[in-house]
């Protein structure tokens, strides 16, 4: 079997920066990914009235892209209400949580865009939808709210989500949400923060602590996935591309070879 390569991008909101989604986009075209999986945060949102005109605007932006598949988590900017989460279902053609095949590999698509935590709802949906995956070698989580952060960071493994992704051997837990590249490892599961693909980067702004404009390339290949983090060449980056291990979660651990 072919390997299944798909590209990951982060948030394009809040307080995008002029050009990059679309710089993102262009870089992964030319990667020429079987698709791409978003941890959400379109459009900046918060406005009902001002929502449609929104969403309208992405899509136009999304229109050279077309031929490439597009799977989204929803973000926080992206559902806030209930007018707001029809227009997401509407304008994205999937609900609010799904999940889908492609190869070897099952994704699960959670929603926590309303709250930091996963609800049990939520929790309760993950764990039948692996269920009924089990026998899919290879299986991912998506969420738009890194909710497992804290406990990856504390190295805490006693958490709901991180019970039913060992249980049912999901190893690769991916989210937004915070605009910053981390990654760490509990009992064999990754955790992914994916970089920004537009939404303003923070705090230090530096790239050794994870701020920085780019993407992932992920490849399905033999039961396992592998990924390479880029980021995007000048004028918004230097083009720096770094294996997933070379990131903690404190920001860079290892330099990356030129």
């Amino acid at each position: 079997m072919e390997p299944l390569r798909f590209a990951i991008i982060g948030d394009r909101t809040g307080e995008a920066v002029a050009g990059v989604y679309e710089a993102v986009w262009r870089e992964i075209a030319a990667a020429r990914p079987a698709f791409v999986l978003s941890s959400g945060d379109s459009i900046q949102g918060m406005n009902d009235a001002t929502a449609e005109a929104q969403w309208r605007d992405f899509e136009r932006l999304l229109n050279p892209f077309r031929q490439i598949q597009w799977y989204s988590a929803a973000g926080n900017h992206d559902v806030w209400s209930d007018a707001s989460a029809r227009l997401y279902v509407d304008h994205t053609g999937h609900p609010l949580h799904y999940s889908f095949d492609r190869g070897p590999a099952h994704f699960t698509v959670l929603d926590n865009s309303r709250g930091d935590d996963l609800r049990p709802d939520e929790l309760a949906f993950l764990s039948a939808d692996l269920k009924a995956h089990e026998s899919q070698p290879v299986k991912f989580i998506l969420s738009h709210r890194p909710s497992w952060l804290l406990n990856v960071v504390l190295r805490n493994p006693a958490f709901p989500l991180e019970k039913t992704a060992e249980e049912y051997g999901a190893r690769y837990v991916i989210a937004g949400h915070v605009h910053e590249m981390l990654h760490g490892t509990l009992n064999g599961t990754e955790y992914i923060s994916v970089p920004s693909a537009g939404g303003h980067l923070r705090l230090s702004g530096k790239y050794d602590d994870g701020w920085f404009f780019g993407y992932i390339l992920a490849t399905v290949d033999g039961g396992k996935a592998t990924f390479e983090v880029h980021e995007l060449p000048p004028p918004n980056g230097e083009a720096r591309v770094t294996p997933l291990a070379a990131w903690g979660v404190s920001g860079l651990i290892a330099k990356p070879s030129r």
